[in-house]
């Protein structure tokens, strides 16, 4: 895009967010790597270096189990250190100035919830690392009760209420998507004015119908993203930089 063209682009995203009075953020792994979380599907991702353990390898076999914990002990070290980015905080403006609806987010990372949106505006379709949960009874407890001092030498974490496996809060290959979540991403996307597509490739199904979904009722459609995307010819803006550059020229 030549630079008078973005200048153009820009200027005009400007005057639409202006006039916007119910926005959803939608964001995946892109918002998030410039707080050095690193992405799963890119070369050199997460996906490149760990086979996935499935959630019904988790539930039967004890091998996988521990090999799950100690991917995500490992993990942890880097997600609890991080810090929401330019992007995170992006959105989270949109929300003090009375604009922003919600936020769907295919993130597991937590750093939404960082920034200081509030909780209830979340919809995390992948779950969070932020919990860990009995897959029994459901028992929550926070990520830092159960990293802080793990030693998987003595087994995985059990749940203290009743002897069931615990499981950090995120959906795993194999598992099905809460529909409570589904729902209110659908709610959201019909509902919202604007969609602003921060960071996602838009191909993992079904978090990527959303945008499709908010543009077929009527809402404007903005994809910032490093990458091309399926939506890129129907969107209303589109800016292939990175969110911090993007946010530099805004």
């Amino acid at each position: 895009m030549e630079h008078t063209d973005i200048n153009k682009s820009i200027d005009a995203f400007k005057s639409s967010l202006d006039k916007s009075k119910k926005i959803v953020g939608f964001t995946g792994a892109g918002i998030s790597t410039e707080s050095g979380i690193p992405d799963y599907r890119s070369k050199g991702g997460i996906w490149d270096k760990f086979q996935p353990v499935y959630f019904e390898e988790f539930v039967s076999d004890e091998k996988k189990r521990l090999l799950y914990w100690q991917r995500k002990q490992e993990l942890w070290k880097d997600l609890s250190a991080a810090s929401p980015n330019t992007g995170h905080m992006f959105l989270k403006r949109l929300y003090d100035e009375g604009k922003l609806a919600g936020l769907i987010t295919q993130n597991i990372d937590g750093l939404h919830e960082k920034s200081g949106l509030a909780k209830e505006l979340i919809v995390n379709l992948h779950g969070t690392n932020l919990e860990v949960a009995c897959i029994d009874c459901g028992f929550t407890v926070p990520s830092e009760e159960v990293f802080e001092g793990l030693d998987l030498e003595d087994g995985v974490p059990v749940c203290r209420e009743c002897g069931g496996l615990m499981k950090p809060a995120t959906i795993s290959f194999g598992q099905q998507l809460r529909s409570a979540d589904l729902d209110r991403a659908n709610d959201l996307a019909r509902s919202c004015d604007m969609m602003i597509v921060v960071g996602s490739t838009l191909v993992v199904q079904p978090a990527s119908s959303f945008p499709s979904i908010a543009k077929e009722n009527g809402a404007l459609l903005a994809i910032i993203t490093l990458s091309e995307t399926p939506l890129d010819c129907s969107a209303d803006f589109v800016f292939h930089l990175k969110v911090e550059e993007f946010l530099r020229l805004l």
